[in-house]
């Protein structure tokens, strides 16, 4: 439900930008917009109201993108010991206020995604394999050959990226 909202609303967003920028291109490469383009967007939009709606939006995703992080953080810590996963809701709003006033969450965001781009590769290849073996898969499953020539291609696609942004990657460090 989550990513359904989340996908309605930036194509609601799109749309609203595309509309004002449509309806008002005179707003397009002014002072306003070289500052922030979706503030200028929503200010020619709504006015002062928009504005202070675009704020709203910018807050409540940099809250999303704080408690995105903590989750994250604690998913990784939760298979370290039992007490973590038992009272994982507690580490995660913990995990919040300490991202809130110490951490950087779009960073460990993008830390995270970037380990993700790496790791998911090979999961992906694991699977695949997998998916030839009948004594994992069974006597009876036959998984279909176009989806595993597309899943080689989205392997070694998303592998090369991944390993072309690693350089990037380490300087977040």
């Amino acid at each position: 439900m989550g990513v359904s909202v989340s996908g309605v609303m930036r194509i609601l967003l799109f749309l609203a930008v595309l509309g004002v920028v449509t309806a008002t291109p005179e707003v397009v490469g002014s002072e306003a917009w070289v500052a922030s383009p979706p503030a200028a967007a929503f200010k020619a939009g709504a006015g002062i109201i928009g504005y202070k709606i675009f704020g709203l939006v910018i807050l409540f995703a940099a809250i999303t993108s704080i408690i995105g992080a903590a989750y994250t953080s604690v998913s990784f810590l939760k298979t370290l010991h039992p007490f973590i996963m038992e009272n994982e809701k507690c580490f995660i709003a913990v995990s919040t206020v300490i991202m809130t006033l110490l951490g950087q969450p779009a960073t460990l965001l993008v830390l995270a995604g970037s380990v993700n781009g790496l790791i998911l590769p090979i999961t992906l290849l694991v699977i695949l394999l997998a998916s030839r073996r009948k004594d994992i898969v069974g006597e009876n499953y036959k998984h279909p050959t176009v989806l595993i020539v597309l899943g080689v291609c989205v392997v070694l696609l998303t592998g090369y990226s991944g390993i072309k942004a690693l350089p990037k990657i380490l300087t977040i460090f």
